[in-house]
């Protein structure tokens, strides 16, 4: 209306850790569907270096948009989620980042996921003794790096299911935003189902929950 850019940052604490509905979810959803014409940015970060460059971005570029950054408290004391000196010093933002550990000849399924919920599939691939998955982080919601994510794709050409993992329920969180974004590709869902509460309220059933996605992703008949 007035001819001025907005430089807002605004950090939202987001992450399911069984601590209950009120400190879940930062209704990443909401935000997403105001996004249009390339209004805002929305990032959920999983390392320290990617905050990092995500705010040093925001100061360096020549132009402004308002910055929400998804921010889980868990990954403040995770072990590992760190950067080295050289990823603040000689890095940049990564709209999305690749799995460095995944062999690409032996990688038939591709898991997209974005936020906290890669530290626990990383985890559980390493315990179950898993080669054939690879876990994509979609650091950038908005907006949709669309160039990266084709490039991921084209790494894995053996590659033939594709799923968008997410720790939120089903209507809530980024997958209705991802899945209108790559509609052709058709991701198969892994998450929570439908919830009117942002969260349980129980821990035990927060346990079971994540359990059932692990299951889900680790059988070995994926469950559609």
């Amino acid at each position: 209306k007035w001819q001025r850019m907005n430089g807002l940052v605004v950090l939202l604490p987001h992450g399911y850790e069984g601590q209950g509905p009120e400190h879940s979810s930062a209704r990443m959803e909401r935000f997403l569907q105001m996004c249009a014409k390339n209004n805002m940015q929305i990032v959920n970060a999983t390392t320290p270096a990617q905050q990092f460059h995500a705010i040093r971005r925001q100061l360096k570029r020549d132009f402004r948009k308002p910055l929400i950054c998804f921010t889980p408290k868990k990954l403040l004391r995770y072990p590992s989620c760190v950067s080295k000196l050289e990823d603040f010093t000689k890095g940049k933002f990564q709209e999305i980042i690749d799995d460095v550990k995944a062999d690409a000849k032996k990688t038939t399924r591709i898991g997209f996921c974005s936020g906290k919920i890669y530290y626990d599939l990383i985890e559980r691939r390493e315990k179950e003794g898993v080669e054939d998955i690879a876990f994509v982080r979609l650091e950038q919601l908005y907006p949709f790096p669309q160039k990266q994510f084709d490039a991921i794709l084209k790494k894995y050409p053996n590659a033939k299911d594709l799923m968008w993992i997410q720790e939120e329920p089903e209507n809530v969180g980024p997958w209705r935003h991802v899945d209108h974004a790559v509609r052709s590709l058709n991701l198969k869902y892994i998450g929570r189902d439908e919830g009117a509460s942002p969260a349980t309220g129980f821990s035990k059933k927060h346990a079971e929950e994540n359990e059932e996605i692990m299951r889900k992703i680790f059988s070995k008949v994926l469950v559609k």
